[in-house]
């Protein structure tokens, strides 16, 4: 489904029925990349409506010409909660950008936002602490066989590199950054706009609530070690870092990630 916006359009996705899950993708890809570790958490569990979106200029979700910057970006996704979620509460789940993106969501929508889970997600920070680039397991045969472009993205992407992650990243992950406008991409926004101007939970000494927070360890892209912050932000938080696990930890770590995301639903 498509839904009109400020800037474009969004493309979305609805799966079940409930109390609703907005759910936001990372940089690059589209809403399938996380529709395939999460649906499975739903064959157990009852009473969510799913709502995945394509990122403005991933996926299906359009865009027009005025859209320079993560605050535009913020501002078309907020067009589409109030257009298609209303005034009801949501829950939230982000990975890595869309999870900087789901930061922005609850700062401008503190009372509709019932809980967030962010999985290694960007911070309002322009230099992280990151550890040095870890590769536990390779398959030298098998990324020899990968044409350049997609050899990079895996090995930029993931610590374990073998045949289970590539087989995720070719199905999951892949068909989305075909999809991808890298016009957008790869433009002058990633100096210019791509922090948002106003930093999220500026002046709030803490938020009521219930937040899931996932690292990987071995995450070289977002890191671990900064999110203190947003630690102290959430009294009521569940705030967890993964040892052997990337920034792909949803595919890397992906059972003990869904029994994560499981038990926050829960509580």
């Amino acid at each position: 489904m498509n839904c009109k916006v400020k800037m474009g359009s969004i493309f979305y996705e609805v799966i079940g029925e409930g109390f609703p899950i907005i759910i936001l993708h990372s940089i690059g890809t589209d809403h399938r990349s996380m529709k395939a570790w999460i649906e499975p958490i739903f064959k157990k569990i009852n009473g969510y409506q799913r709502v995945y979106i394509d990122l403005p200029a991933h996926g299906n979700s359009d865009i027009d010409i005025n859209l320079k910057s993560t605050d535009d970006m913020l501002t078309n996704i907020l067009n589409f909660i109030d257009t298609s979620i209303l005034e009801m509460t949501f829950s939230l789940i982000g990975s890595s950008f869309g999870g900087y993106l789901a930061q922005g969501i609850l700062h401008f929508r503190p009372n509709q936002v019932k809980s967030i889970c962010l999985l290694a997600p960007v911070l309002h920070l322009r230099e992280r602490t990151l550890p040095e680039k870890v590769v536990i397991e390779k398959d030298g045969n098998l990324l020899s066989a990968l044409d350049s472009d997609l050899r990079s993205a895996f090995e930029t992407l993931f610590v374990y590199q073998n045949k289970e992650s590539l087989d995720c990243f070719l199905s999951e992950i892949q068909p989305g950054r075909i999809l991808a406008n890298k016009d957008f991409l790869t433009s002058d926004w990633r100096k210019k706009g791509y922090f948002f101007s106003e930093e999220p939970f500026q002046g709030k000494s803490s938020l009521r609530q219930q937040a899931l927070i996932i690292l990987g360890k071995q995450d070289n892209i977002c890191g671990y070690k900064d999110y203190d912050y947003l630690l102290n932000k959430f009294p009521s938080s569940t705030y967890v870092v993964l040892n052997k696990a990337g920034h792909m930890l949803h595919i890397e770590k992906r059972q003990v990630v869904q029994q994560l995301v499981e038990d926050w639903l829960c509580e």
